[in-house]
């Protein structure tokens, strides 16, 4: 049986639920003070869903967008963390702070052969290809 969305969850269920471990979501409590579980007798810690949504967007910053724990609270500090939370701001923020980054084009070199130049055009190739999917993902 599952949960109501609406429910606290264990620091167990969370950390299940965004792939980090639970010594991580203890340590970024020291870090974001805009965690805040509610702590029953004992410690044990119970999270609201504004709290696991949170917890998403700072493992997002970390994980997937690559920020250090010092951007992530500079960027709460700066923009507030209710306009990371409702949506409104990332799609205009990361589509400025992020400009696409091409793969420049290969050029021969007296040091490379031409099978070597040639792999170097196929990987850069891929590369794009990759870079453009991924573009589209974030962009979704």
């Amino acid at each position: 049986m599952s949960k109501s969305k609406s429910a606290f969850k264990t620091i167990a269920e969370v950390a299940d639920e965004i792939g980090v471990a639970t010594h991580v979501l203890r340590f970024w409590e020291t870090k974001f003070k805009q965690i805040s579980p509610v702590k029953a007798t004992g410690g044990r810690r119970y999270y609201r869903p504004d709290d696991v949504e949170l917890i998403k967007l700072i493992r997002d910053f970390l994980y997937d967008k690559r920020y250090t724990i010092e951007g992530v609270q500079k960027l709460f500090k700066q923009k507030g963390v209710k306009a990371f939370l409702s949506g409104d701001i990332q799609k205009d923020f990361f589509d400025t702070q992020a400009p696409e980054q091409t793969v420049p084009e290969v050029k021969e070199s007296a040091k490379m052969t031409p099978l070597q130049v040639e792999k170097l055009s196929h990987l850069k190739n891929e590369l794009t290809t990759l870079q453009n999917e991924l573009n589209r993902f974030l962009a979704d």
